[in-house]
């Protein structure tokens, strides 16, 4: 995958489940938008920060996309971290 990609090339269908365990796509693309960091797609092996990383350039398009609907979804939701 390219490293000059971004979020919006990615295309998201509407309406898909996607599966929401700790440290994959999904948690992590929703995790950085609630937490207002880049758009990065990466995701965990097993847990987040305790297994293999897996970063854009090894991700599938399934993962990629999995990771931008999280990412989508909490900054649609506006839901994101007041830091105080």
């Amino acid at each position: 995958m390219s490293d000059i990609m971004s979020r919006y090339d990615v295309e998201v269908p509407k309406d898909k489940l996607y599966n929401t365990r700790h440290g994959g796509p999904w948690d992590r693309g929703w995790a950085d938008a609630y937490y207002r960091r880049p758009w990065q797609p990466h995701y965990y092996l097993g847990d987040t920060q305790f297994s293999a990383k897996v970063e854009l350039q090894d991700m599938s398009v399934e993962d990629l996309v999995a990771y931008t609907a999280g990412y989508n979804e909490a900054e649609k939701d506006g839901f994101v971290k007041e830091w105080e």
